[in-house]
């Protein structure tokens, strides 16, 4: 081979060599798969920053929902003097200067909160008489109840001490005391004073009257126990939809402990400037975004309520919900295994409604349906009357009850005439139909002749609320249906 045949070959081969790296260039990709936004991409808001703000407050307003309700119930009762280990007895049915959620106006209440920091707590029930009996539930901070007190209760309705212990107790529980374990540090209760057939009212506040509250530390000579009727006191328990939920919630967290399913909220609270044992000093600038976020969540949480889905219907062919609609293992915490459904208990009670007992039994001994809407689906509009005809062989052993709320706040509404609702008690100064049922009215004004069947709105948009006391076999088979509520006009 000559030296130009050498040349040649050398040349091809150099040729050969760059268009191979040329076409090796060309097939490698310039960039990985991922890592980065879509070409051209931009951020959706001006600050970042400032929109985690809002989406870490806003969802810490749904999370948080049942503990707000219930430490509102604890501020409240501080501002009016009452406080740890204060019994608040009502001396009779509530008027709308109770504002709490759904209340009742028919059976008394008695209610206290306590801290239990300062050690456990005794609360001395008394038992059950043949003129008036208690029932009613002991929640912890987070409204889930931890003892249920009555006939179905830790006291059988026998009543005796239950000892409430803080998180972690592991001191002497004196003989003959009955242990609740609390989850939390503050916690309270709620119950009713019910009447017998053969009690009047005055019976029932007296009983209410004669529970008793102090710590253990206190023995052997306890304190007396401080009683407050609080009938003609303003106690104002709703939460502040705005910059100030925020306030309250800091407070709440502080009271602690946290839980494990609480970790990462309490992470994404520290961001927004939440910690606890940390001061709470947001901007300006912070408190404008709270208070967006807290009202958008008002907003959300009243829309998925008054979407109502099938399964939370009492009778597939009427509007009527159950108010005890309840998570899969028939309580209502919302919290099971692999997750913590905190959407869902923001609405399933807690948007409405306060203390539900620890589980859902077959055959609950009260119960509660509600409405917002008409036989035709329609929401009950503010301004315009409604009618619900209640026959006159309601399925109950004791007796039942319709309560009106404001939609806005679901608390009672404020009437010169003072009448959130009526009872069956009620029906001997009714006008009844020929059939012995009753037609209640609910709206602005009374119809001509109606006005001790009629329930006023003062012309603000409507929730109603039937209560079954005692409810018979053909309440629990359903052979027995409420009718639907009409427009009158």
């Amino acid at each position: 081979m000559n030296a130009r045949t050498t040349s040649w070959l050398a040349l091809i081969g150099l040729m050969t060599a760059i268009l191979a790296a040329t076409v090796a260039a060309e097939k490698l990709p310039t960039d990985p798969v991922g890592g980065q936004p879509p070409v051209g991409s931009k951020p959706s808001v001006k600050s970042l920053s400032d929109q985690v703000t809002y989406q870490r407050a806003f969802e810490a307003v749904v999370w948080s929902m049942p503990a707000m309700i219930k430490y509102g119930m604890r501020r409240g009762s501080i501002e009016i003097g009452a406080g740890d280990n204060v019994i608040m007895a009502w001396s009779g049915g509530a008027t709308a200067l109770l504002e709490t959620l759904t209340p009742n106006n028919v059976t008394p209440y008695v209610t206290s909160t306590t801290n239990l920091r300062n050690g456990p707590v005794v609360l001395d029930v008394p038992k059950a008489t043949d003129k008036a009996n208690l029932f009613g539930q002991v929640a912890d901070n987070w409204f889930i109840t931890i003892a249920d007190i009555g006939p179905i209760g830790v006291d059988k309705g026998k009543g005796g001490k239950i000892l409430l212990t803080p998180p972690g107790y592991a001191g002497k529980v004196p003989a003959g005391y009955i242990e609740v374990k609390s989850p939390s540090y503050v916690l309270d209760f709620a119950f009713r004073s019910i009447p017998t057939p053969a009690g009047s009212p005055a019976d029932a506040y007296a009983l209410s009257k004669s529970i008793k509250m102090y710590y253990l530390s206190e023995l052997p000579n306890p304190k007396p126990t401080k009683v407050i009727d609080p009938i003609k006191t303003r106690w104002s328990t709703l939460p502040h939809y705005d910059e100030r939920w925020f306030e309250d919630l800091h407070e709440i967290i502080n009271a602690g402990p946290t839980r494990e399913r609480d970790k990462v909220m309490m992470g994404m609270l520290k961001h927004i400037g939440i910690e606890q044992g940390k001061p709470y000093k947001p901007s300006q600038k912070t408190k404008k975004i709270f208070r967006r976020a807290a009202i958008d969540a008002y907003y959300y949480m009243q829309q998925r309520y008054l979407t109502v889905e099938p399964e939370e219907l009492y009778w597939p062919d009427r509007r009527w919900r159950n108010v005890f609609y309840s998570d899969p293992n028939m309580g209502f915490s919302w919290d099971y295994e692999g997750m913590l459904d905190y959407d869902n208990r923001s609405v399933h009670p807690w948007f409405t409604a306060i203390y539900f007992p620890n589980k859902v039994t077959a055959k609950p001994p009260t119960m509660y349906l509600a409405t917002a809407r008409d036989k035709n689906g329609k929401v009950f509009k503010a301004g315009k009357t409604y009618k619900l005809t209640v026959p006159k062989d309601v399925p109950i052993n004791q007796f039942w009850s319709l309560t009106i709320y404001d939609m806005k706040t679901w608390a009672f509404i404020y009437t010169k005439e003072q009448r959130p609702g009526l009872s069956s008690r009620d029906i001997a100064k009714m006008k009844q139909n020929q059939d012995g049922s009753v037609t209640l009215y609910v709206g602005p004004r009374a119809p001509k002749g109606y006005k001790n069947n009629w329930i006023p709105t003062a012309g603000k948009a409507l929730y109603m609320m039937f209560r079954f006391y005692g409810p018979k076999e053909a309440f629990y088979n359903k052979t027995f249906k409420l009718e639907d509520v009409e427009l009158v006009r």
